[in-house]
């Protein structure tokens, strides 16, 4: 078995990673912030803790700026949803997850906000001049992905991020694809909301992600509950992060998290990265030599992330999927990648496109193996 769908979620998870959440699910599995007993302690012990993991990763001066969530999406309408108010524009790209693309959809239809959608070329390439000729007087949010998850475009965010801040606009991220092997730091990029996935790149378990809110900024909540602290009152705590985080939180999970992190911080970001980009860059290579072959996004290596796209010639991109799956037994994801802007902007919306996304275990004999299945399956239908 090949694994080659690591942009969905990365497998498989450093050893650490399956060990502390055993750990934790065995010895310290209480609930944290609502007893006084030493499970319980313990178990916010390493909430606290995990949180400052991630705060130093992202370079947040105050950990309890995070909110942690259930994945990116939830993290993304946490902070769309709570930052819009009535009046409000906003302005996004065409390269854009549905997770961005829908709340703001959303609040569009349900006249709340205006929307600005602006048009990435054909690489999916943002062009910063669109962005700035977009706004407008009440623009309060410009909201962009650090990469693309379908043709891998890495996003100029730290101009997007100083643009905004000179007109006294806010900018948040949507990190799902770079956190992890991409260097994000909020202060240097300025970036206001950061939302982020803990089961991809930074390695740690299903149903894991966060939410970094500036301090300037209170958002509105989305959801109330149970926060285990100042529970007299009926309303949601003012204070972070119980403001955003309701009902029992997933300790395991975030343990695991934490893990993923000291490991990436134990190897080191940037060989992973280097690793990565190194089997794309080959297997992006050796597919050019094949006419039969269309390959998306950047040509140049420095400006993609280790996730390449391609379809051979009309074929579906569903049909090869399956076809990799049952032959070859490689795991791709072929379709539209919840992200149907993304497709029409790459003129592959009718066919959508197989998707080859690299992590920090493949390897090059892996890649090999994937570049003579490909072959393999182009002289098939010739």
């Amino acid at each position: 078995m090949i694994y080659l769908d690591n942009a969905a979620t990365t497998f498989p998870k450093p050893k650490e990673v399956y060990n502390r959440v055993y750990e934790v699910m065995t010895k310290y599995c209480a609930n944290p912030g609502r007893s006084g007993h030493a499970m319980a302690l313990e178990a916010g012990r390493i909430i606290y803790d995990s949180r400052e993991i991630v705060a130093n990763f992202f370079n947040i001066e105050d950990p309890m700026n995070i909110a942690f969530t259930s994945n990116a999406s939830e993290a993304l309408n946490m902070g769309i949803k709570g930052f819009l108010e009535k009046g409000d524009h906003v302005i996004t790209t065409t390269m854009e997850h549905n997770s961005i693309l829908r709340p703001l959809t959303t609040l569009k239809d349900r006249g709340i906000i205006e929307l600005t959608i602006v048009e990435c070329d054909k690489e999916g390439s943002l062009d910063l001049n669109k962005v700035e000729d977009a706004i407008q007087d009440n623009t309060k949010l410009i909201v962009t992905t650090h990469a693309s998850n379908v043709a891998g475009t890495i996003f100029p965010v730290e101009e997007i991020g100083k643009l905004a801040h000179s007109r006294d606009i806010r900018y948040m991220v949507d990190g799902a694809q770079t956190a992890g092997a991409y260097d994000i730091d909020v202060k240097k990029m300025k970036i206001d909301i950061l939302g982020f996935a803990g089961h991809k790149s930074l390695l740690g378990p299903q149903g894991t992600g966060g939410l970094y809110v500036n301090p300037e900024i209170q958002l509105n909540t989305i959801k109330e509950g149970g926060t285990g602290s100042q529970s007299a009152l009926l309303t949601q705590p003012e204070m972070m992060p119980d403001r955003l985080e309701t009902g029992t939180p997933n300790t395991p999970g975030i343990a695991g998290l934490a893990a993923g992190i000291e490991y990436i911080n134990k190897i080191g970001i940037d060989k992973i990265r280097a690793d990565e980009e190194k089997l794309a860059e080959k297997f992006i290579s050796e597919l050019r030599k094949n006419d039969l072959i269309n390959i998306y996004g950047p040509e140049d290596f420095s400006k993609r992330v280790p996730v390449v796209s391609i379809n051979i010639g009309e074929e579906d991109s569903s049909e090869i999927g399956y076809i990799l799956n049952s032959a070859f037994e490689i795991y791709t994801r072929p379709g539209l990648h919840c992200a149907p802007l993304a497709h029409k902007t790459l003129g592959t919306f009718e066919q959508g496109t197989v998707r080859f996304s690299f992590g920090a275990f493949n390897t090059e004999d892996e890649i090999d193996k994937c570049i003579d299945a490909i072959n393999e399956i182009c002289e098939s239908v010739v």
